[in-house]
């Protein structure tokens, strides 16, 4: 599915990563979710590029194209937890320091895409890495979907925190109000990985800049995992369906946001 993407590496100075590319207008950086850039996360992205979007797909662990199984899945866990010092699952209130490769990439490819700015679309472990990168002027238009960061499996008192620091979602807040932007969250109501107090407690914070999508386990896509990835794994692509109205939403707030003036 990656054969109508061309590819390059970028670097920060600090790390390099393989990033691939497609399609012409704004820019949107939709960062995977594990394993890895598996074919539904394509897919999404090709739904940006039709609606006049350019993607970019920076590859941050597993292989790219490669499918999800259960196996996969779990050993990229294992490695991105235990091993992959750009990551953090566990602290609160604190941003991987992967973000700073991400800001980076946004202000290269606004440079070269022009338009208001920079969508940035995160997915579970990496869903809340879209408000962390709102310190970068060129990041304009977040979309959190199921952001599973901290991990609150066990220490419930995480279930209301985000891994974006307190400096970060201040800035965040002031460039909400002060250059009329706002935010998209998404998230399965039953999802004990991204809980209910998360998306609450980002409704508190930054208020009517916040709009959430919550939608019901029943309307996923039937699946052997527990319903979770909204905009891949348990998207029913099918017309009129709510996930499929969700989609169509984040694809729209994005158009909306990076649409020149």
């Amino acid at each position: 599915m990656l054969d109508e993407y061309t590819s390059f590496d970028f670097s920060d100075g600090v790390r390099t990563r393989t990033v691939f590319r497609r399609g012409a207008g704004p820019a949107t950086i939709v960062i995977h979710e594990m394993p890895g850039i598996h074919p539904l996360v394509v897919r999404f992205a090709n739904h940006v590029v039709e609606a006049g979007m350019t993607v970019f797909l920076p590859s941050l662990s597993g292989v790219p194209g490669r499918p999800v199984t259960v196996p996969y899945l779990l050993g990229e866990l294992v490695k991105t937890i235990c091993v992959r010092r750009e990551f953090d699952a566990w602290a609160g209130d604190r941003s991987s320091p992967i973000v700073d490769w991400l800001r980076a990439l946004a202000r290269q490819v606004h440079t070269e895409c022009g338009g208001r700015g920079v969508g940035a679309v995160g997915m579970c472990f990496t869903g809340g890495f879209a408000l962390a990168m709102m310190t970068e002027p060129a990041v304009v238009a977040p979309v959190l979907s199921q952001p599973s960061n901290p991990s609150s499996l066990f220490a419930s008192r995480k279930k209301a925190m985000i891994d974006a620091s307190p400096e970060e979602r201040a800035c965040a807040k002031r460039r909400f109000e002060g250059e009329n932007l706002s935010m998209l969250g998404l998230r399965f109501r039953e999802d004990g990985l991204c809980p209910p107090e998360r998306f609450a407690a980002l409704k508190a914070e930054f208020g009517d800049r916040f709009e959430e999508i919550e939608l019901d386990a029943a309307d996923a896509k039937p699946s052997r995992m527990a319903a979770h990835s909204v905009l891949t794994l348990h998207l029913d692509d099918r017309p009129g369906t709510p996930t499929k109205r969700a989609e169509e939403r984040t694809i729209a707030f994005l158009a909306n946001a990076l649409r020149p003036l």
